[in-house]
């Protein structure tokens, strides 16, 4: 945050493109990126540089963009662009945000998702010492295609588009990322003097390098990385962008202290949290609104969603946490296991092949293997209560709604449908009957049938 700077800022989010290599219905700023819309991304990362207002350039489907923001939390202006007239004509769409005073205005793209709060202080950082106009740019091995910014000095002097440039403008590597930022004094004069008097009839915004100059301004060039800058036109550059933010956000939670032995098999949604000393082991998916507590382990092939997970509690290998799950200090999830709607008591275990959904387990109770709740009866969902070292013994079925008292039993493979009062046994199963030879005749009457169908 620019806790120490009183200047004001807006940011303005291009967000009115179709798509069209995406391939798909859903309008490409909408694409998410660790589970949230990209546009979505570039709104957070603009609040937090200190934007006091943000404005996002709406044009295909605006009426869905508009939606999927809102939805987000993000409190921004919209303004539609109806004409697809070039990047200058975009940002002029939302000239009504302009126009109250700002110190400064920021340009950014609903497709570019990983440029960092840091590097838009630093423009804005640029523009207080006395810049008036900033472009980002980046350095890259094949600069073929981009824009060359042309540096004199501390100033830009022009942006060559490939193109146009010279085989010694060619040469050189520093390319321009399109987002910018503004003196909010000089944006619209600026802005209002680029024509459309090129090839494409467009309006281009780094047009307004070389009016700035023309005018006097002082307009300058600030170098960021290229992975920063990277747009997404395609899904195959999407997955490129999606593999850049779990590395970064893993990278971020090892520095803080959580332990991944194969980070890159471990994928992370933007709002997943996990305090120091947590162990994640491989193959680890965390879908949306996950907290992992302090000494905690998630074991290998986990999937985790919606879910709280105490302190020094285990989950896993090969368990599953739906919405609702909230596990409590020191207890086991183990191989095999899925919990819905449920709070599992510290202490407690549930380690292998077992379903508790809509439910609430008392502290150290004992869940056996192949035990489950029967929440559903096909019409409405029921809880099952069971109470404090409490022991479920292995293929239990508890037909919710139904209570097991504390410190009581269930008997292996019993069906439970009424409440079991605390420090009682409960079994529920027919007598056994052993009938003998009963298997030898079996036997030779399958295999008869066998031999008659075969003939």
């Amino acid at each position: 945050m620019v806790s120490s700077d009183t200047r004001s800022c807006l940011t303005i989010i291009l967000a009115a493109g179709e798509g069209k290599r995406m391939a798909s219905d859903l309008p490409k700023v909408l694409h998410p990126v660790a589970g949230l819309p990209m546009v979505c991304h570039v709104i957070n990362t603009a609040r937090d540089a200190g934007s006091n207002d943000l404005a996002v350039v709406v044009g295909n489907k605006a009426e869905l963009v508009e939606q999927v923001v809102g939805e987000n939390g993000a409190q921004v202006s919209t303004h539609l662009q109806t004409e697809r007239l070039g990047t200058g004509h975009a940002v002029l769409a939302a000239r009504d945000a302009v126009a109250p005073s700002h110190d400064d205005v920021i340009v950014l793209y609903g497709d570019v998702p990983l440029v960092k709060v840091e590097t838009l202080v630093s423009a804005r950082a640029a523009l207080a010492e006395g810049a008036d106009v900033v472009v980002l740019g980046f350095r890259t091995a094949d600069p073929t295609g981009y824009g060359r910014l042309l540096v004199e000095g501390d100033e830009l002097m022009a942006i060559r588009e490939h193109k146009d440039a010279s085989e010694e403008e060619r040469k050189v590597d520093f390319c321009n990322s399109g987002i910018m930022a503004f003196r909010a004094e000089h944006m619209l004069p600026v802005l209002d003097a680029i024509t459309n008097e090129n090839a494409q009839g467009e309006y281009y915004l780094t047009d307004a390098v070389e009016i700035g100059r023309a005018r006097g301004l002082k307009v300058v060039a600030a170098e960021v990385p290229e992975e920063e800058t990277l747009g997404v036109n395609d899904r195959v550059q999407l997955a490129e962008v999606e593999g850049i933010y779990q590395r970064r956000r893993r990278n971020q939670l090892m520095r803080e202290g959580v332990a991944m032995s194969a980070p890159e098999s471990v994928y992370l949604h933007h709002d997943t949290r996990i305090a120091r000393d947590v162990t994640v082991e491989p193959n680890v998916v965390f879908g949306p609104g996950v907290q992992v507590e302090q000494g905690a382990t998630i074991r290998a092939f986990s999937h985790l969603e919606g879910a709280t997970v105490g302190q020094n509690a285990v989950v896993g290998p090969y368990a599953r946490l739906r919405p609702g799950a909230d596990i409590g200090v020191g207890s086991k999830i183990g191989n095999f296991v899925e919990v819905k709607n449920a709070e599992i008591g510290d202490g407690a275990k549930v380690n292998h092949l077992s379903y508790v959904g809509d439910a609430t387990v008392g502290e150290k109770a004992n869940i056996g293997a192949g035990s489950i709740t029967c929440n559903y009866d096909g019409f409405n969902k029921h809880r099952t209560t069971i109470g404090k070292e409490a022991f479920i013994g292995t293929n239990t079925s508890l037909v919710a709604p139904v209570t097991v008292g504390d410190h009581a039993n269930t008997a292996a493979g019993s069906v439970i449908y009424q409440d079991v009062p605390s420090d009682d046994l409960a079994i529920e199963r027919s007598k056994q009957a052993n009938l003998p030879g009963k298997a030898k005749q079996l036997r030779a009457r399958y295999l008869a049938e066998k031999a008659k169908k075969k003939g």
